[in-house]
């Protein structure tokens, strides 16, 4: 095993100093009916190196939780910190990638990419040569001096993605980033992104609305309840470390595989019972 893979697995089970603390966190917004609560008592760690998957019902919270740990949202009550500090308003050290990529069309791949490095005032020589590590980590170097609505949509998320990781967050908060990409972008997009979390040890905040990607991605998943969203299962799991340690093949078709999918389905699909 290589240096690299035993820093992650040390990140992976550090159990003493929590990257992420959110404890019983709610999030209510006024809408035309009243005061509608959206997130109730939520509470949960997350530890360097995780993958971290978030399942639940449409409307369930999801990415208002994600736009807390941003710190796009300030939550009704209770904290989110970062390091021990409370999160109060957005900063580099929470990257964020969503569906539909917020690029500068006009800019090319490179200046997409290099844009919060420019932004801090950080030297070039100094940011210069980590933005072509990245450009070439997804895979665009024939695209780095092209304009970005020249790109595909998978071509634009690997931007994204690119763009988020040159700042050096402590985490990388995705939402729902595979969404609108079709079946085969999809598979490369994740196997892209599990390969980065692998490689880096870097943390990772995912949400998704899909079962076997969640399976296929996280270290550990949560599931939210139908709205007002409450945490109903926090469930550590181990497919996407086999798939790049033991370079295990079609993990999705293994026994234990459907057993988890078919868990975690039977618990979202009954919140819409209730």
């Amino acid at each position: 095993m290589s240096e690299t893979k035993d820093i992650w697995k040390e990140k992976l089970y550090e159990t003493t100093n929590p990257l992420i603390q959110v404890e019983n966190v709610d999030l209510n917004y006024q809408a035309a009916g009243g005061q509608v609560r959206a997130l109730s008592n939520i509470n949960f760690n997350i530890y360097r190196g995780e993958f971290v998957c978030v399942l639940g019902p449409s409307g369930c919270g999801k990415s208002t939780l994600l736009k807390i740990l941003a710190g796009f949202l300030p939550p009704s009550s209770g904290q989110v910190r970062l390091e021990g500090e409370e999160i109060k308003g957005t900063d580099w050290k929470r990257g964020v990638v969503f569906q539909n990529p917020p690029l500068f069309e006009w800019y090319s791949v490179r200046n997409n990419i290099n844009f919060g490095p420019r932004m801090r005032k950080i030297a070039k020589d100094q940011y210069g040569p980590e933005v072509e590590e990245y450009i070439k980590k997804v895979g665009l170097e024939e695209f780095a001096d092209k304009k970005v609505y020249e790109l595909s949509g998978g071509m634009k998320q690997r931007v994204s993605i690119a763009r988020a990781l040159v700042n050096h967050p402590e985490i990388l908060l995705m939402d729902e980033p595979f969404g609108a990409l079709d079946a085969f972008t999809r598979e490369t997009m994740q196997s892209l992104i599990r390969n980065i979390w692998w490689q880096s040890g870097k943390t990772i905040f995912f949400i998704t609305h899909d079962v076997e990607e969640a399976l296929l991605l996280g270290s550990r998943i949560l599931v939210l309840s139908r709205h007002p969203g409450e945490l109903v299962e926090d469930l550590e799991v181990h497919f996407s470390r086999k798939i790049v340690e033991e370079e295990v093949e079609n993990i999705q078709f293994s026994e234990k595989f459907y057993e988890y999918r078919e868990q975690l389905l039977t618990l979202i699909h009954r919140q819409y019972d209730h």
